[in-house]
């Protein structure tokens, strides 16, 4: 554990904290000096049951990473996400509190995925640092997951004891999401992960006149959602309509155009544009998803070559 202090704009100190010390040499060598390259960003999730720390966590890590992160840069809403990228200066960085509040029903992306996109260009003009806290990343579009985004943290109890997480890194958060989204396991024996640690439940922002006014507004802006919030099956059933539409549109060859009228007759009010990213997130998936599978047969096979089991298999064919 290393020990980080926290002070004031005046240089007066506050409070201090511990972060994990691989934790702390990660974000030194894989964050700061990322946001201090030009045209460079850096997008981490931080993700975990309600109540189990996952904002502690992110505020503990953008506090470290940035000094000025204050909480008018923790934000619950797309338009106050939008502001807080255009009004921050580079390297700053901003929390997405709670992302998955005030979603629209006839969206076919969350408010969270389009404001990402729209904002991609400007996040690393800015080299800004952006935390993501949500309840899972099985939330999040998954191409936005798997290619916006640089890590997830996930945060969990232990014995009935908050304050764990683990961190997978690209490569594993990527194998995550194809491999554990039908069970939204965390445990998939190909996205196991080693990098795990301990942190402990210091509000790292300020005194507690500021954790007062942070839950205030965070009270405020849940309330402000409910009339709009989607539940998870809601958020499945588009992730499913998406899905449908990708996969009639590939095997019944049809233009964007055709796609557009039909689902109109249908009552569906969905842009070309909004189908044109639906069939374009779902070909890469699919794409990502059938090269592992490629790569995974392609070693079987290897393996099995090496062993004699290719020729054994031969001859047991020919006998039956």
């Amino acid at each position: 554990m290393v020990l980080v202090k926290v002070n004031d704009e005046n240089g007066k100190f506050l409070k201090e904290y511990f972060i994990e010390r691989r934790l702390k040499e990660n974000l030194d060598e894989k964050v700061i000096k990322q946001i201090q390259r030009k045209d460079k960003d850096c997008v981490i999730i931080v993700d975990g049951a309600e109540g189990s720390g996952k904002s502690t966590l992110a505020f503990q890590i953008g506090k470290y990473v940035d000094p000025t992160l204050n909480i008018d840069r923790v934000v619950f809403s797309p338009d106050d996400f939008r502001e807080a990228v255009l009004k921050a200066k580079k390297g700053q960085c901003i929390v997405y509190d709670e992302a998955f509040t005030g979603f629209s029903s006839r969206a076919s992306l969350s408010p969270i995925n389009r404001v990402l996109v729209s904002l991609a260009m400007q996040m690393r003009q800015k080299n800004l640092f952006v935390l993501i806290v949500l309840p899972t990343i099985y939330l999040l579009d998954r191409y936005m997951a798997m290619f916006r985004t640089k890590a997830l943290i996930h945060v969990f109890e232990h014995k009935s004891k908050r304050g764990y997480f683990r961190l997978f890194n690209k490569k594993k958060k990527k194998l995550l999401i194809l491999f554990g989204y039908k069970t939204m396991s965390y445990s998939h024996k190909l996205a196991w992960t080693k990098f795990r640690g301990r942190f402990y439940g210091k509000f790292a922002l300020g005194d507690e006149e500021v954790e007062r006014l942070y839950l205030i507004k965070k009270e405020k802006a849940l309330s402000d959602s409910e009339k709009t919030k989607m539940n998870p099956t809601q958020v499945k059933n588009i992730q499913q309509r998406d899905c449908l539409i990708y996969l009639y549109r590939r095997d019944q060859k049809k233009t964007y155009e055709e796609m557009e009228i039909m689902l109109k007759k249908a009552g569906l009010d969905i842009s070309l544009e909004q189908i044109s990213r639906i069939c374009n997130k779902f070909a890469k998936i699919y794409e990502i998803e059938g090269t592992i599978k490629q790569k995974n047969e392609e070693k079987r096979l290897k393996r099995m070559k090496e062993l004699g089991l290719d020729t054994l298999d031969d001859e047991n064919e020919g006998k039956t």
